[in-house]
């Protein structure tokens, strides 16, 4: 009769961090009921709309250092930031990574790119801890086709968009502007003297 070895296999189950679990019941959170909802321009919709944001959306925590989206690639959806700060930059031709700006809580990241259906117009990174609420672009034109009233909404929100866009280009021309008229040399001209100008005056 032979004896079947049988293999056995520890297993270590550790318990998850409480600050697990408080991050997965505050992200749970409805757009509906947040106390800033009123000084946040996309998350003051009607209640109806809101309500119908809070079934699409998909709301996460991410760490700092993290990724949301990259310049050129296909938009897959618009991100709307609860809390923490993203950092929006872009690429020169020459590989130089220019910060254009920190997004702040309540602002809505790859909106025109999700519209348009393109790729996406910079890289957005986030720099400090973050909620963010992302619905695709599929269910985003959706919801604007069941609620109308949103898009002026939406269209502030690019208008905001294009008027920092705006003042960012003006700032790196004046400041490239400045630093080019400090940079060229400074041409010294004497005065003649009155003998010397009376003397090239005079006809030969």
């Amino acid at each position: 009769m032979h004896k079947s070895r049988r293999q056995v296999i520890a297993v270590t189950v550790f318990p998850l961090c409480l600050s697990y679990y408080s991050a997965m019941r505050s992200i749970q959170e409805a757009c509906f009921e947040c106390v800033l909802r009123p000084e946040r321009l996309f998350c003051n919709l009607p209640a109806e709309a809101m309500k119908d944001f809070d079934a699409l959306k998909s709301l996460l925590p991410y760490p700092s250092g993290r990724t949301l989206f990259r310049e050129g690639t296909r938009a897959r959806g618009i991100f709307v930031l609860c809390e923490g700060k993203v950092k929006l930059s872009v690429c020169s031709q020459s590989g130089e990574r220019l910060t254009l700006r920190i997004a702040g809580p309540g602002e809505v990241l790859g909106l025109s790119a999700s519209l348009c259906n393109g790729p996406y117009e910079l890289t957005a990174e986030i720099v400090d801890n973050a909620r963010v609420a992302m619905i695709n672009r599929k269910d985003l034109l959706q919801f604007l086709n069941d609620h109308r009233e949103t898009c002026l909404q939406l269209a502030q929100l690019l208008s905001h968009d294009l008027h920092i866009a705006y003042d960012r280009v003006r700032a790196i021309g004046l400041g490239r502007g400045r630093r080019r008229r400090q940079s060229l040399p400074v041409e010294v001209r004497f005065p003649t003297p009155p003998a010397i100008a009376q003397k090239k005056a005079r006809p030969c």
